[in-house]
């Protein structure tokens, strides 16, 4: 063949040492489908996400491999910071029981219901955003951004968008933290009036609603954390693009066992049908 293509046999073997085997070319092949899912999620999925992600495009690849792969290119997940309370618990309301009792694990839509507060910083001071979350598929039905922590711009609004987007069945737990906004008694009338089960945590006990402290933990840690301070109108549409099209429709969830909730939800449709 050497003879043929007018080719030295020396210049031929250091061409066979020195190419690239299959093994070299399949790593290369990996690394830069992990990079392209590392940066089209922005950043946010680490070795676990990535791994199911390319699962479900037809690649096949261990969850180590891709965590070796990630450290050898210097791709992180972002990290989290701690987490600080928001919510003014010291007033003169009712505050109820522990209803819920950290039973997290519905087997329905619509048996319980999470809820929570928390600041986001901006370039002209603080935006306030609310959170409704169905503990059965972890998606967010319900949220507010306000300026102030009034109760008709943080709760309320964040409730009515809750029972617009998810009917309420009979029994629902709706569980938050003491807060006055979720206290007081035009939020406490206005659960009443749909008799729904009120539900709070004990003072000082954030595991209490950890699913609703997590949800601002991935927010923060994803979306905020170590990026430029935005304006007030800029962040609306960083929190609306982060909740409506990415954390509800795209983000694999860890609880979900790494699907998507639209992925869960249809799956369940299909085991219910199927039985």
């Amino acid at each position: 063949m050497c003879k043929v293509l007018a080719i030295g046999l020396r210049s031929y073997y250091r061409w066979k040492r020195s190419s690239t085997s299959k093994r070299e070319l399949k790593k290369e092949k990996f690394k830069k489908l992990i990079t392209e899912v590392y940066f089209e999620f922005k950043q946010r999925y680490g070795s676990p996400r990535i791994t199911v992600e390319l699962h479900s495009r037809g690649y096949k690849i261990s969850r180590i491999t891709v965590a070796k792969y990630m450290r050898e290119m210097g791709l992180r997940s972002k990290l989290a910071k701690k987490f600080k309370a928001t919510t003014d618990s010291k007033h003169n309301y009712q505050v109820v029981e522990n209803v819920l009792d950290r039973e997290f694990e519905p087997n329905k839509p619509s048996q319980a219901w999470v809820s929570d507060i928390t600041y986001i910083s901006v370039k002209e001071g603080f935006l306030f955003l609310t959170t409704v979350i169905d503990l059965y598929d972890r998606k967010l039905i319900g949220w507010s951004l306000s300026k102030s922590m009034a109760t008709n711009l943080t709760t309320l609004p964040a409730w009515r968008m809750a029972i617009k987007n998810r009917k309420i069945a009979e029994g629902l737990i709706f569980h938050s933290d003491q807060g006055i906004q979720y206290a007081n008694r035009a939020f406490a009338n206005t659960l009443e009036s749909y008799k729904v089960v009120r539900s709070m945590s004990r003072t000082g006990n954030c595991w209490d609603n950890s699913v609703a402290e997590s949800f601002f933990k991935s927010l923060k840690t994803e979306l905020i954390y170590g990026n430029t301070l935005l304006t007030r109108e800029e962040m609306e549409r960083e929190i609306f693009e982060y909740i409506e099209l990415w954390y509800n429709k795209k983000r694999r969830h860890s609880y979900l066992n790494y699907m998507t909730i639209e992925e869960f939800n249809n799956r369940k449709i299909n085991y219910e049908y199927a039985a």
